[in-house]
């Protein structure tokens, strides 16, 4: 059983190197306000269009990146869930031997 918490632990582990290597990218105002996060949510860069930062008020852009990091988060909470999805399913898989099933 202790095997089992090891390797569960293993995974975990193997899990948040492959989100910290998948980048997701939220965006607002058509790509003019660029966000990029990795799978464990962490914010990796912010781009803003040179035209939409003259063009636009400080409340405006405000909002465009609260729009955009909101969306790159929404998509990697999305890929976290699938990756953690895909762990417990092996894990229960790997466990239904030691119940008997």
């Amino acid at each position: 059983m202790f095997d089992k918490l090891l390797e569960a632990q293993q995974k975990a582990g193997e899990v948040k190197k492959r989100l910290d290597a998948i980048t997701v990218t939220g965006t607002a105002e058509g790509g003019k306000v660029k966000v990029s996060a990795n799978g464990n949510k962490k914010i990796l860069s912010i781009t803003i269009d040179e035209a939409l930062v003259q063009e636009a008020d400080k409340e405006q852009l405000e909002d465009l990146v609260l729009i955009a990091v909101n969306k790159a988060l929404e998509q990697a909470e999305n890929v976290s869930q699938s990756e953690m999805a895909a762990m417990t399913q092996q894990m229960f898989g790997g466990l239904g031997g030691m119940f008997g099933k």
